[in-house]
């Protein structure tokens, strides 16, 4: 069992909240054809049925029975809200074979979230910085990704401190959700994180990150009995009731000295100590889960399993299991590796294959990409 996630206060991004979401002002492609006005010449083409839309990607069941993953990130926002993608619907799809879901972050959808003022020659500064990190990660230099990343940052946070332009202060105050709850916030109290708030904009604006940042810890402090309020920690024992295990009364005072002194490192911001008790308190409650049946353990998965398969990944499942909850991990990985070795071949041949659309039909409706 991994740590639980834990409830906390929420965190404001000034990208995702102060500042404005950025996207570029362009000249939309053609957005709504009927299908005989337009041929595209596509490197793959997949009839099928949507069976979920992700935003900006779907996955489709193809005629052919195969599995794809379609990303539509080539496509403006304005194109996807027309298709109106709907779990069931009949699609077309034409586009280009990727190997790695990483492959279809390419610069085009990066620069996608870039201001409109940014000049052609950062443009193109960019887009070679960019090309080092696609090469880098794929190198797994991810110590270099960071470097290269920051000279992107660079470049590119003079144009967007240039284009923010911040909501106001009580928007801000009212992202917290404290009216759903009905806390209210005392007039001092308001008028202090309003001049906080307001010194922390001029700061962010000049570029000055770190004093920023001190001025944004000096706003939390402020605000953190309300946010104490609004998200109460979890008590041990509403922790537990939440699980509905069956523990035996003499366990229970140990797990909560645990939880409660895990939960104090995690306040204490002491990550060795936390992970430390955390750990000890899954491998103390751990012998209490009840594994899922069989029979859920397979709904999991949407492929169709041999029957003499089934038997043997049932009598295998079974062991594993026991063998988890006895806490003899050695003997179940064995278990879970011959589980694996008869599941791998289904995975392999339902994997999912990857394509970058440029062009999407549906509900008879032509949508070409801009890129």
């Amino acid at each position: 069992m991994k740590k639980t996630i834990k409830k906390s206060w929420m965190i404001v991004s000034a990208l995702t909240i102060g500042m404005a979401v950025f996207t570029p002002h362009q000249a939309e492609a053609t957005t709504a054809q009927t299908t005989n006005e337009i041929t595209v010449k596509a490197e793959q083409q997949i009839k099928g049925t949507i069976k979920s839309v992700y935003g900006d990607s779907i996955t489709i069941k193809g005629k052919d029975g195969k599995n794809y993953y379609i990303d539509l990130q080539k496509f403006s926002d304005k194109q996807l809200e027309k298709m109106n993608l709907v779990e069931g619907q009949e699609i077309s799809v034409e586009g280009s074979l990727v190997q790695d879901y990483s492959d279809f972050y390419t610069f085009d959808v990066y620069k996608k979230s870039l201001p409109k003022e940014i000049t052609k020659e950062d443009l193109a500064k960019l887009e070679k910085l960019f090309n080092q990190t696609k090469k880098l990660e794929k190198e797994e230099k991810y110590d270099e990704v960071e470097k290269v990343n920051l000279e992107m940052d660079k470049i590119t946070k003079p144009y967007i401190l240039a284009s923010w332009v911040p909501v106001s202060f009580e928007e801000f105050i009212e992202e917290y959700g404290f009216s759903e709850k009905n806390i209210v916030i005392k007039e001092k109290d308001q008028k202090q994180l309003k001049d906080i708030y307001q010194q922390w904009i001029k700061l962010e604006k000049s570029g000055k990150e770190e004093n920023a940042q001190e001025k944004f810890d000096e706003f939390q402090k402020v605000l953190q009995p309300y946010l104490d309020v609004l998200n109460p920690p979890l008590t041990f024992e509403e922790y537990i009731s939440d699980l509905e295990l069956d523990i035996p009364a003499d366990a229970m005072p140990k797990l909560k000295t645990l939880y409660n002194d895990a939960k104090k490192a995690d306040k204490d911001k002491n990550d060795q100590l936390s992970e430390k008790l955390w750990g000890e308190f899954d491998e103390m409650i751990n012998p209490y889960f009840k594994p899922l049946s069989f029979e859920d353990y397979l709904s999991n998965f949407d492929f169709e399993i041999k029957a003499n398969d089934q038997k043997q990944l049932k009598k295998l499942y079974e062991e594993a299991t026991a063998l988890d909850k006895k806490g003899d991990y050695e003997k179940s990985n064995e278990k879970w590796g011959a589980i694996d070795k008869i599941l791998n071949p289904y995975m392999e041949a339902n994997k999912e294959i990857l394509i970058s659309a440029s062009k999407v039909t549906i509900n008879g409706k032509v949508y070409i990409s801009k890129h």
